[in-house]
């Protein structure tokens, strides 16, 4: 089906706009095979923003006794911005989950392959790309962040 033309001024598509207009699933993750609620299905966005937070304050409080100890990582916010991806990859890679994601009750799931475990490059990636915090928040039709769509992966309740 062709896309209906656009004028500049509605500015750039946004991700998953356009997926499928004809045939929107009937709830976030259904066509990712996910259930509507319970185990299993996609977390709400104020539940995964809910856990970033907690996640950002672990490594802020472990930049704050780093910056006491030495400078050689820069201030506090630049030794955090450092340790986020690094709490993120480590954690998300063997546990698949953060801290954040625990406390929330929430994990992280391939959608690409269910039921493999994310793997330490893919956990990288996820976590780099959140750094960034611009894939995070320009989400899809089902609400994952352009992060994971690129690695295959959601935030599921679990």
């Amino acid at each position: 089906m062709a896309q209906p033309k656009r004028s500049w001024i509605e500015g750039p598509q946004i991700p998953g706009e356009r997926d499928d207009p004809d045939a929107p699933g009937r709830w976030p993750g259904e066509k990712l095979g996910l259930p509507k609620s319970g185990p299993g299905s996609l977390a709400s966005v104020m539940r995964r923003v809910g856990g970033m937070l907690v996640d950002w304050w672990i490594c802020w409080a472990i930049a704050f006794l780093i910056t006491r100890m030495t400078h050689m990582f820069g201030d506090i916010a630049t030794t955090t911005w450092l340790l986020f991806p690094i709490l993120g990859t480590i954690t998300g890679w063997l546990f698949a989950r953060t801290p954040g994601q625990a406390l929330f009750k929430m994990g992280i799931a391939r959608t690409d392959v269910p039921g493999t475990r994310v793997g330490f490059v893919r956990a990288l990636l996820r976590s780099v790309f959140t750094a960034l915090l611009f894939p995070p928040v320009i989400m899809d039709s089902d609400g994952r962040g352009l992060h994971d769509r690129a690695t295959g992966t959601s935030v599921i309740l679990g």
